[in-house]
């Protein structure tokens, strides 16, 4: 029978970030049509404001009797009879890590995904990047970049990735602070014990984060028949199936198995999980990774679809 898909070369950084600006164009309107849910980007990605320092003028406000009289906006008072305060905004950037397996296995792209696993992966990081940019919030890779506050960060972050060795393994958490967030993008093939021994300690550090799984359409489904050579392109070992149809129905349900596995235990761990299918547009896996991160429950994203 006739291949049912390849490994592909990977992708350039920059082409990556290109799609993936496109990607974070289109969420304003996808989150419109979820009753407005968009408002959470224009406001703070987190939705924190309140009045503090700041540099950002926030709102005019009455005089108190025994605050400053250095605080006192004397323009503004002139327009009537009473004394007004200017208030900044109470400005809270937060850290948000982000990181995208670049293993061998993410290379896969059957005849049926609209990209591979690696493409598809690195567009949902960079746009993150792009959104979580333009909200003010810090944007870091582990082992790649370090956190920075910047408008270019998914152009900066594209740069450091194009230039610094192809990461194969899980990122060390080691060094993140607790007042963070981590995003994980990635098919997660290895044993879930590996992924344990990854966030398990950072959970407990109180670190909240969150997987989002990047399989192939025909990895869930199995739309292998006759005579099939299956080779893993980490070790290069092979498997020959002589009639593939007849384990179909086995191997779906040992997949769903291994996926309901690792949800469970990275929900045990506090963390959110989010699977992801490269056949789907990335637009849906980016606006319920902004759920995740802006704190929306699934039930109430469901409501406001």
């Amino acid at each position: 029978m006739a291949p049912i898909g390849q490994l592909t070369q990977p992708t350039a950084r920059l082409d990556a970030l290109a799609r993936a600006r496109q990607r974070a164009a289109l969420l304003p309107d996808c989150l419109a049509e979820a009753r407005r849910v968009a408002n959470t980007v224009i406001a703070g990605w987190h939705g924190r404001r309140k009045r503090g320092i700041g540099e950002t003028f926030w709102q005019f406000r009455p005089y108190v009797d025994g605050e400053s009289l250095s605080r006192i906006d004397w323009r503004r008072s002139a327009r009537d009879d009473n004394l007004y305060v200017r208030d900044r905004e109470w400005e809270a950037a937060h850290t948000i890590w982000l990181w995208a397996d670049q293993s061998p296995s993410m290379l896969y792209k059957s005849d049926v995904a609209l990209v591979s696993k690696e493409s598809r992966g690195l567009v949902l990081m960079l746009a993150l990047a792009e959104i979580l940019s333009r909200s003010g919030e810090r944007v870091g890779c582990p082992g790649i970049m370090e956190p920075v506050s910047s408008r270019n960060a998914a152009e900066r972050l594209a740069l450091a990735l194009a230039h610094a060795p192809v990461q194969t393994t899980l990122p060390d958490l080691g060094q993140i602070g607790r007042m963070s967030d981590v995003v994980l993008i990635g098919d997660f093939l290895d044993a879930n014990e590996t992924l344990d021994n990854c966030i398990g300690p950072a959970a407990r550090r109180g670190i909240h984060g969150h997987i989002i799984e990047i399989s192939d359409p025909a990895e869930e489904t199995f739309p292998y028949s006759g005579r099939v050579e299956f080779r893993d392109p980490e070790t290069g070992e092979k498997l020959v199936a002589g009639r593939a149809e007849t384990v179909a129905a086995d191997y779906r349900l040992a997949w769903l198995a291994r996926r309901e596995a690792l949800a469970q235990g990275v929900r045990r761990m506090g963390w959110s999980f989010l699977p992801h299918r490269t056949d789907r547009l990335a637009s849906e896996a980016l606006a319920a990774a902004h759920g995740r991160l802006s704190g929306i429950p699934a039930t109430r994203k469901a409501a406001l679809a």
